[in-house]
C-alpha cells in the first residue's frame, strides 16, 4: 500500500487544488433582444435560436 513519506503541507495541498474550482457558465448575448443567454440554447426572454423563433412568446 502506498504511504506518503512526508506530510503534505497546506501550501502544497492548496496548490494542487488550485484547478479544482468551478467556473461560471459562459454567457453570450441574444442578437434579437440583447438579453444574456447560455450559448447553443434558445433565448429564455424572446424564444429565438439562430434568428428563428423556436419557442412561442405566449409560452415564455
Amino acid at each position: 500500500m502506498a504511504v506518503p513519506k512526508k506530510k503534505t503541507s497546506k501550501s502544497r495541498k492548496n496548490m494542487r487544488r488550485a484547478h479544482d474550482f468551478l467556473t461560471p457558465p459562459a454567457a453570450s448575448v441574444c442578437p434579437q433582444c440583447k438579453a444574456p443567454k447560455l450559448p447553443h440554447r434558445a433565448c429564455s426572454s424572446c424564444g429565438t435560436y439562430k434568428g428563428k423563433e423556436v419557442i412561442k412568446s405566449e409560452e415564455i
